[in-house]
């Protein structure tokens, strides 16, 4: 499957005219994505690249960029630079076209599994510090983003919820911001699976790694289940925690009045997963609490070939990777949570294997590895998974 990008404006692509695949592709058929002439009028017009879709054999063909990938990226890029004489607004809206240039999903195979990471959306905001490294100064955190070429007081999260197909389950880990995210730039969780190729109906069993707001507010639209078709599955001692008096009446009482009103309307169809549990075939739910009492971290494994989604275990890059130690203002129980994230990528980087972080940066996977001071190095994923099955 396609792990790399296309250049939106089809510079250094073949000159061969792409065309759209044809309906009735057997379930699983590669697929390779294209951009060139537009395929409803036929212009390349500035702003208009469609996504042309051309039939990508199993033999792992790849693009002219020498990768495999699936990757949406919205519109063709334009340059925020305005001719002379273009008034200041101009130029603040081009401005703002191209920050919005992020693609908004990627895809990529693991053994016989076919997974898209896709982006809600992104919060531009003051920090790190002091919601990472709170009980460190901001000395010490300014230091650590200048070693990695990062702003000192200002940051960008970012939220990943991961489709996976694998056998005959099409299983969704954590539904973004929905509807009550769209007035900031979130919730773009369902529109970009549809630019993927997925319908919200198509979804067989929803996965909620906890129960926090950015992973269960996209879990209703008008009322009604977003993923009409689906079972569900989370924690047990997440379930019974955000459902207790303690959750009702104490410090949380608002979060768990969310989960109230989303989650427990569900509760007929979910499943409440214990460590070691299978959630579906390949796939093994594991303990790792501390962001909150019953925060699960799922193992993914086919054909030989493995990945962790790790969920809130780690929620920046540098910060709580590098610095496992440091405390984490949203974690609940924040030493446990300092425990849980050294045995997770302790065994990620001792074992080489590939994590999907929920907050790492986009497309949100990437490698770990263990550094002299007990820390860690977020290593993005390139090329590897992509000629993981290829002899050399």
């Amino acid at each position: 499957m396609l792990a790399g990008f296309l250049t939106p404006s089809g510079k250094g692509l073949p000159s061969a005219k792409p065309e759209r695949a044809a309906a009735g592709h057997a379930d699983g058929a590669r697929r390779r994505v294209a951009f060139g002439r537009c395929g409803d009028h036929g212009c390349r017009a500035a702003g208009c690249a469609r996504l042309l879709r051309v039939p990508l054999g199993r033999g792992g063909a790849t693009d002219a960029t020498g990768m495999r990938g699936e990757t949406f990226t919205g519109p063709a890029r334009r340059s925020a630079k305005a001719p002379k004489g273009l008034p200041g607004a101009a130029v603040q809206r081009s401005i703002e076209k191209a920050n919005i240039m992020t693609p908004g999903w990627q895809r990529f195979a693991l053994g016989d599994a076919r997974i898209t990471t896709i982006l809600d959306g992104t919060r531009h905001a003051d920090g790190p510090h002091p919601t990472f490294g709170k009980d460190r100064s901001q000395e010490e955190m300014a230091a650590l983003m200048r070693a990695n070429f990062l702003p000192e007081t200002r940051f960008v999260n970012g939220f990943t919820p991961t489709l996976i197909e694998l056998a005959n389950e099409l299983v969704l880990f954590d539904t973004g911001f929905g509807e009550s995210g769209t007035a900031n730039g979130y919730g773009k969780l369902v529109e970009r699976m549809a630019a993927a190729g997925t319908a919200p109906e198509a979804v067989t069993l929803v996965v909620l790694t906890h129960l926090h707001p950015d992973h269960i507010l996209g879990l209703m639209t008008g009322g009604q289940p977003t993923f009409p078709n689906a079972r569900y599955a989370t924690g047990a001692a997440e379930f019974e925690w955000w459902t207790s008096q303690e959750a009702r009446t104490g410090a949380r009482a608002e979060m768990a009045k969310t989960v109230e009103s989303l989650v427990v309307p569900l509760r007929d169809r979910m499943t409440l997963l214990r460590d070691g549990d299978g959630v579906a075939p390949g796939i093994t739910a594991l303990d790792a609490p501390g962001h909150t009492p019953g925060h699960m971290v799922f193992e993914v494994e086919s054909a030989g070939q493995r990945l962790m989604l790790t969920a809130d275990t780690a929620n920046h890059f540098v910060a709580s990777l590098q610095k496992p130690d440091w405390v984490v203002g949203f974690d609940m129980d924040p030493q446990k949570a300092i425990e849980t994230r050294k045995r997770v990528f302790d065994r990620i980087a001792a074992e080489r294997i590939p994590f999907i972080g929920y907050h790492m940066p986009f497309p949100a996977i990437g490698y770990a590895e263990k550094l002299p001071d007990g820390g860690y190095r977020f290593v993005p994923v390139s090329y590897q998974l992509a000629i993981a099955g290829e002899k050399g």
